[in-house]
């Protein structure tokens, strides 16, 4: 079982968020039970930018045991398909959002996505399983 995980997921764990780290942490435990757990490009710029260096960030994900995936092209072009769905149900931003590649990728190179956003990806990704640590 491969799980992708979602940058707010992994912020509540690093920052030790009162309200979600604990059942976040608890989360990616049982998910690295089960197998795999990766984060696309898009959720590692997310997280590293809030350490001291970039070693710093490598290590603390290395040390959760956070597999970086890159986006294929397949899921590059299922993140552009949600997207032109996005902007056809009168979305309003006008670049492609970070979301689109992670609940893409999780889709595509993943079997589910760990994020407490589940409404965003539920009506973008219908076909995405997502677990919501803080829904446990």
């Amino acid at each position: 079982m491969t799980t992708a995980v979602d940058s707010s997921v992994l912020l509540d764990v690093f920052t030790s968020d009162a309200a979600f780290g604990p059942r976040s942490r608890d989360a990616v435990r049982v998910c690295l039970a089960e197998g795999r757990l990766v984060a696309c490009e898009v959720v590692w710029v997310e997280v590293a930018s809030f350490f001291p260096s970039e070693a710093a960030a490598e290590g603390a994900m290395k040390t959760l045991g956070i597999e970086f995936d890159g986006i294929a092209l397949r899921t590059a072009l299922s993140a552009a398909t949600a997207w032109k769905a996005y902007r056809a149900r009168g979305g309003k931003r006008q670049r492609v959002a970070a979301d689109f590649l992670i609940g893409a990728h999780a889709l595509v190179q993943a079997d589910r996505l760990l994020s407490r956003d589940r409404g965003f990806y539920r009506a973008y990704f219908t076909r995405l399983r997502v677990l919501d640590p803080s829904r446990t």
